[in-house]
């Protein structure tokens, strides 16, 4: 898509190697910015050593990822699977960018599409700029929180667990009175949520997502069957269980027809609930 915008695209995986050969071919970028896939990059010294070549000596790193705080604080523990190797607070950020010779000069809190995120700025010290308040009350917003105290992580598997055996208890007892369920959503992070919690077609009947590319599939390792949105018109489910939560005012205002023939949602997250 970039590309047929005539957007200039480079194919590489950025290294010290890859900036080296950018920066002897073209002028360094003021700034440099990525948005959710600082959270897929196996190597982050690598990565950033390949910023720290690349970058203007004036220029600024801009990192958009999900932060760990909300991700507790909401229970989303749906959002660690493989491709997300790491999970980063502000402070986190602020350690790597330290091993560069950056800092943290601004942070954005940004909306719950990923269950809360942020947007960081970060220039190289020798630049002086002195951090926004923002910067430092966050910080502590992640301290007091305990995001370094092991007794904080405890209290996650503990939340977890039982927000999962009180799911298996709303969709086990829809399923005694003979109801049928669909999962809407068919995701990395769903089936995340599914397998955890062992939701197979003993649970749910099927799955429903928008992309064609996964019609006629399964999910993996529960082995779902994987249909259009529009089987849930054609097959009629009692029951949706919103594994896309994030969508969830958007999948409802879709589905009044669904609400209207006396259908129900199951969200799972932030909060367990039942709508209809």
């Amino acid at each position: 898509l970039a590309k047929k915008r005539g957007v200039e695209v480079h194919v590489d995986y950025f290294t010290p190697a890859t900036a080296e050969k950018l920066r002897s071919t073209r002028e360094r970028p003021k700034v440099i910015a990525t948005s959710n896939t600082f959270n897929h990059i196996g190597d982050l010294h690598s990565f950033m050593k390949g910023i720290d070549i690349f970058l203007a000596d004036d220029g600024f790193f801009v990192i958009e990822v999900p932060r760990a705080k909300e991700m507790i604080d909401n229970n989303l523990f749906e959002n660690m699977y493989h491709e997300h190797v790491a999970q980063f607070s502000l402070l986190s950020i602020v350690k790597l960018g330290a091993f560069f010779g950056m800092e943290v000069v601004d942070v954005d809190r940004l909306p719950l599409i990923h269950g809360g995120s942020m947007r960081i700025f970060l220039s190289r010290k020798s630049q002086g700029i002195r951090g926004k308040p923002i910067v430092a009350e966050m910080l502590k917003d992640e301290a007091d929180a305990g995001m370094l105290d092991k007794a904080s992580y405890d209290r996650l598997a503990k939340r977890v667990d039982a927000i999962g055996a009180e799911i298996r208890k709303i969709l086990g007892d829809f399923k005694k009175q003979g109801k049928k369920i669909a999962g809407y959503g068919a995701s990395a992070r769903g089936n995340t949520l599914v397998t955890y919690y062992g939701l197979g077609t003993d649970y749910l009947d099927f799955l429903v997502d928008k992309n064609p590319l996964k019609h006629g599939l399964y999910s993996p390792n529960l082995r779902i069957p994987i249909k259009p949105v529009e089987a849930i018109e054609t097959e009629k489910p009692d029951v949706l269980f919103v594994l896309a939560w994030n969508f969830f005012d958007e999948i409802k205002n879709q589905q009044q027809a669904f609400l209207d023939r006396g259908g129900k949602f199951v969200a799972p997250l932030p909060t367990l609930r039942v709508v209809g």
